[in-house]
């Protein structure tokens, strides 16, 4: 009797609509293309604008990748246009109404499923799309979760939450070792993320409570990360997850090869106030590991005050600098304040100001970058990371501090810039400055100090840069590891 033909893969892909969730999850999606697996990647028509140009290229090159496109009921969910993604929100107290919006992509969503062909064999979502839980176990496919976090946030994460030992701290700013740990690592309550975080919004509480409840039935997970550089912590996060079905891929934005993929990734049709052309042209002016790189994540809302001090520590530490500055947030009242202190001009051909999105990947690559100033959002730290550049870490909120800790105590490549305490992204102006323009001099100065300490430190960092790029290559970790994911589940597709 003939054997049946077996059916190949096909990856339904659900990214969060935000950008830190959104850009690894689609590098994830051409990697799995590349592989010859095929990917539907599902997404709404401003989110789709910011890679279709990179996916376009995919498509005629040959790889087995799609987008579909779902219209966002913004009207529905009382949102303003162009609502679409959380960076795009006109303040936080959309918030609510945003995921309202997420939520009602389920039933359109549901309607694709069955019209697609080949049917889609498997589903991978945010952990955060808690209705792709009921979706996939209605059309009976394995659900793989992409947690947008590292395995040692996870790690903290886990054993904050099993022995809640924050909450027997009386006092906000006392320290205390996490435990369960392989190293020993102390935090504080006010640095803590949004689920332990006495500050938190009680709606996104329960939110982070509902995402932990369909974690549960998740058949594994997908993390950006790589075993190289996360060891004990990949071990620590396979006894806690799914079983033991957790899948190192990272760094993902190692795929993206040429700078034109670089350049694109993320935001291809946004418009920087200096073109890609502009910003190389000024690196190559620079010398050779000289440049900080200052940027501090897509949903930071400094105040124009924290801006200022931000602004003036750069220019007090005599170095080259490139300044990402996101004005969504007061951001007339900061560039009234620029243009009166007269910052832009006093460091004019030193200092490069980028308003808007910048090209990150293709900017830390360069020779001449020398040290990320990074809130330490972990899409941002495997970046530094595979550019084997030390950092400045400037954590906000989220699970931020943990990485801080990661880069600057477990790893040593990077020098603390000492904010204190997690301000949620309601709360700036109650906290007002938290690092003063002296902390972030003082900060650059120990960084890129040619001395036997900053030696050391850039050394370990070019180390970890080798071993990231030996990950994604053919052999490496994190290669091997898209092979066993995929051999798991066409194992399952020969049994279904």
């Amino acid at each position: 009797m003939a054997t049946q033909p077996q059916k190949k893969l096909h990856f339904l892909m659900i990214p969060l609509m935000s950008q830190g969730h959104q850009i690894p999850m689609i590098d994830i999606a051409r990697l799995l293309a590349q592989r010859n697996a095929l990917v539907t990647i599902v997404t709404t028509p401003l989110n789709a604008d910011r890679f279709k140009s990179i996916i376009n290229r995919d498509i005629q090159y040959g790889l087995p990748i799609r987008v579909a496109e779902l219209q966002f009921q913004l009207a529905e969910s009382g949102l303003p246009e162009g609502s679409e993604s959380a960076d795009t929100l006109p303040s936080h107290g959309y918030l609510k109404n945003f995921i309202c919006a997420i939520d009602l992509l389920q039933q359109p969503l549901e309607q694709l499923f069955q019209e697609l062909r080949p049917t889609p064999t498997c589903i991978v979502s945010d952990k955060s799309i808690i209705w792709a839980a009921e979706t996939a176990q209605k059309f009976r496919v394995p659900r793989i979760i992409f947690d947008g976090q590292g395995c040692f946030a996870v790690s903290c994460i886990h054993h904050l939450h099993v022995s809640k030992i924050h909450e027997s701290m009386e006092s906000e700013s006392e320290p205390f070792v996490v435990p369960g740990l392989p190293d020993r690592v102390e935090l504080t309550r006010s640095q803590l993320s949004g689920a332990f975080n006495p500050r938190s919004d009680q709606f996104l509480k329960a939110m982070r409570q509902r995402v932990m409840e369909t974690e549960e039935g998740a058949y594994g997970v997908l993390v950006n990360s790589f075993e190289e550089f996360e060891g004990e912590y990949v071990k620590e996060c396979k006894k806690i997850k799914c079983e033991g079905k957790v899948w190192c891929v990272g760094p993902v934005s190692l795929c993206n090869k040429d700078d034109l993929d670089k350049a694109q990734r993320g935001n291809d049709n946004a418009k920087a106030s200096n073109d890609n052309t502009d910003c190389l042209k000024w690196l190559n002016s620079q010398a050779q590991s000289s440049v900080v790189y200052a940027c501090l994540g897509s949903l930071n809302s400094l105040t124009p005050a924290q801006m200022a001090e931000l602004g003036l520590g750069l220019e007090a530490s005599k170095r080259p600098f490139i300044w990402v500055i996101r004005g969504a947030y007061k951001g007339e009242e900061f560039e009234h304040w620029l243009k009166e202190d007269g910052l832009e001009e006093r460091t004019k051909g030193r200092g490069l100001f980028i308003r808007g999105w910048a090209p990150q990947v293709l900017i830390l690559a360069h020779p001449a970058v020398g040290a990320f100033l990074t809130h330490c959002g972990w899409n941002s730290t495997l970046e530094g990371v595979s550019a084997g550049v030390p950092m400045v870490t400037w954590p906000l909120f989220a699970e931020q501090f943990y990485n801080e800790k990661f880069i600057v105590q477990v790893k040593k490549i990077g020098v603390r810039v000492g904010a204190q305490v997690a301000v949620q992204p309601w709360e700036e102006e109650k906290f007002g400055v938290v690092v003063k323009r002296g902390q972030v001099r003082e900060a650059l100065d120990k960084v890129l100090d040619e001395g036997k300490e900053g030696e050391e430190r850039r050394e370990r960092a070019k180390k970890l840069a080798k071993a990231a790029k030996e990950a994604v290559e053919g052999g490496g970790s994190s290669y091997l590891n898209i092979s066993l994911l995929l051999e798991d589940l066409s194992t399952q597709l020969m049994h279904a």
